[in-house]
């Protein structure tokens, strides 16, 4: 820049651009400065031959500032000691300090409910009698049957003599022989009638004018009152095998399978009072059960049809405990996929082996081609660069594939 220049600038314009003047402690026009200060775009004055200008930045607003005050250097910041960055979640509605928190309505899961029975329904012994009593009161009533016929006379004179009877001509049938065939007969029947046989692994559930009045588990001859409704119940350990019931897998897929439950009558009062058939009630716990508990065909996975069948157990016996029934065991013995997926699954499953098996075979030549191909370059007999290591890679692995193709078939 020459320093005989001067930079003028009109009067309504102001000055954006850099003009000269003097240096700092020159005897230079004091008007300069002070028209650069005002920005009213005054003429600057030249300065004196051989100084060289100091730049300034002209401001409307600011006075004149040195250029190089502006990239001088910086002093060193003072250390700031800084604490451990920790990331928080943000704060909810009522977390806040001094904030009250928000209170929520405990939101409680409806349990399932449990099924109950009555529960004046306790399984307690019957009274009974010995059979020899039964047999006792029987022979008396057959016995007083024979002696009021014969105080009757009704008895023929050849039986008489037969049995030893003194001869006695008979008073009739009045009232009294009546009764006393009436109380002989009675206890006759009473007698007889009310013997039983029980027998291992079986038991009776009495009841009079349906009230329930105790359990017989008694075996051999016994004496029960005959006026008392007897029903049978197989108290034995029992292996019920199932229909096919409808069934899902882990994927929804529709199955048939075929359980195989082992059960049996724990408390025989519940199990015939309680419920109307004990029987269809466990049919219908484990249908129930099999359409909660997702059920895998048999011969995939052991370990899930295993924790298929004690998830089953622990439901049906959960189910069928409140009516008397003690469930040990329900497994699924037969899988199979239902009649309008059975084609397709059919399909797919083949698809599926035939991927393994692709796999398993490719993996053998893989290991087989490595293993020759190291074999011949860690015993020194060839020596091979990549080309001739992939061309060897690529026999090898032709040869074996070809090979196991043709064992195969």
């Amino acid at each position: 820049m020459s320093t005989n220049t001067t930079s003028s600038t009109d009067s309504s314009t102001p000055s954006t651009g850099s003009s000269t003047a003097p240096p700092t402690g020159s005897s230079a026009d004091p008007s300069a400065g002070a028209s650069a200060e005002s920005g009213t775009g005054a003429r600057a004055v030249a300065p004196e031959a051989g100084t060289r200008p100091a730049r300034l930045i002209h401001n409307e607003a600011t006075t004149e500032i040195p250029v190089h005050l502006l990239f001088r250097d910086d002093p060193a910041p003072s250390p700031v000691p800084l604490r451990p960055a920790v990331v928080a979640r943000r704060q909810g509605p009522g977390e806040r300090p001094g904030e009250r928190p928000a209170t929520r309505r405990p939101v409680n899961a409806r349990p399932r409910p449990v099924p109950s029975v009555d529960p004046e329904l306790r399984e307690r012994p019957a009274r009974v009698l010995p059979g020899a009593a039964g047999v006792a009161a029987g022979l008396c009533g057959v016995a007083g049957c024979a002696a009021t016929s014969w105080w009757a006379g009704l008895v023929p004179p050849l039986a008489a003599q037969a049995l030893g009877l003194p001869v006695y001509a008979g008073a009739g049938l009045g009232p009294a022989q009546w009764a006393a065939y009436a109380a002989a007969g009675v206890l006759g029947m009473f007698g007889f009638g009310g013997l039983a046989r029980g027998r291992t692994g079986r038991a009776w559930v009495l009841g009079l004018f349906g009230r329930y009045r105790g359990t017989v588990r008694r075996t051999g001859l016994m004496w029960v009152n005959p006026l008392l409704l007897r029903r049978r119940v197989d108290v034995r350990l029992r292996h019920w095998r199932s229909e096919p019931m409808p069934a899902a897998d882990g994927n929804g897929v529709a199955l048939r399978a075929v359980t195989l439950v082992v059960w049996r009558v724990r408390d025989t009062v519940k199990a015939t009072l309680g419920v109307e058939d004990h029987e269809t009630y466990l049919r219908e716990c484990v249908e129930a059960a099999l359409a909660r508990v997702p059920v895998e065909p048999l011969g995939t996975v052991r370990s899930s049809a295993d924790v298929a069948g004690d998830t089953l157990t622990r439901l049906v016996a959960a189910d069928a405990a409140p009516v008397g029934l003690e469930v040990f065991s329900v497994r699924p013995v037969r899988v199979e996929y239902a009649p309008e997926v059975a084609a397709a699954m059919h399909r797919r499953r083949i698809a599926a082996l035939d991927a393994a098996q692709r796999a398993s075979v490719l993996t053998s030549v893989v290991d087989s081609v490595e293993d020759t191909v190291t074999r011949l370059t860690m015993r020194g007999l060839v020596e091979l660069d990549d080309y001739e290591r992939k061309v060897l890679v690529k026999d090898l692995t032709v040869a074996f594939c070809a090979g196991r193709g043709d064992t195969g078939a």
